[in-house]
């Protein structure tokens, strides 16, 4: 790992460990006792119990399916739709109206719909998050498509590229940033729609369900744990999509110089 690498690694993690030091401090100085809130070796031995008795990392595991179901099948149609529209002014102007007018449909106003046509069980959870991923890939795919520079286009046309070279080696190196961006901010959703279906949704195991059941319970200690989890998960599929980003821009930038 390089100097910089850990500088920012350091920096980054400045924060949580002053948040954690605060935490055990309140507790460990008797500064409260309060029920709403628990100490954190209390969070680690609720941590320890739910592994151990099979409950926490199945529920880790089905949250992660279905969130990367939803992710795949909402951000591929939203891909291939945002590259059809874009390469085709015509079609564009055609869905554009109505694809920026469900767009403004709120997420969680489809919930009733999806429920009576999908019912409860994972197949409703899949198609809520589906839905979460499709608008960020389809309308940043859209804008990046679109906004080739048209003299780019007539190069390629007078250079007799056919249609698979236009977009493999002009368009799509192009727009990358911008599908790039679309798919980045469609993961992010896709997590946050997961737990938010686990949770109003609520049919089989999973983190959501377990937050929901934890705080009918009132086991704060376990929700916490929930908490922490969703948080490193986010963190490491933060960690994974800009690693990614990195070598698809280089695969652009070797493309463009070819």
């Amino acid at each position: 790992m390089s100097v910089i690498s850990l500088r920012k690694l350091r920096r980054g993690t400045t924060i949580p460990a002053l948040i954690l030091l605060a935490w055990w401090a309140v507790y460990a100085f008797g500064i409260t006792d309060s029920k709403l809130f628990v100490p954190p070796g209390q969070v680690l031995t609720a941590a320890a119990t739910l592994s151990e008795a099979g409950e926490l990392w199945p529920a880790v595991g089905q949250s992660l399916l279905r969130a990367m179901g939803g992710f795949i099948l909402g951000a591929g149609i939203g891909l291939i739709m945002g590259v059809l529209l874009g390469m085709s002014s015509r079609t564009e102007r055609f869905f554009s109206l109505t694809l920026h007018s469900v767009k403004q449909v709120s997420l969680f106003a489809w919930l009733p719909l999806i429920s009576v046509w999908f019912g409860y069980e994972d197949g409703s959870k899949v198609v809520f998050i589906a839905l979460a991923a499709f608008f960020p890939v389809v309308l940043n795919t859209l804008e990046g498509v679109g906004n080739v520079p048209r003299d780019w286009v007539d190069v390629a046309r007078v250079s007799h590229f056919t249609p698979w070279q236009m977009f493999a080696r002009l368009v799509l190196p192009a727009a990358l940033p911008s599908i790039f961006n679309g798919i980045y901010l469609s993961l992010v959703f896709s997590w946050l729609a997961t737990l938010g279906a686990e949770y109003l949704l609520g049919s089989g195991i999973g983190l959501g369900t377990l937050l929901f059941e934890s705080r009918a319970e009132f086991k704060m200690d376990v929700v916490l744990v929930g908490l922490v989890l969703t948080g490193f998960i986010g963190f490491a599929l933060d960690i994974i999509a800009k690693a990614t980003e990195r070598r698809l821009l280089r695969w652009r930038e070797n493309t463009v110089g070819a």
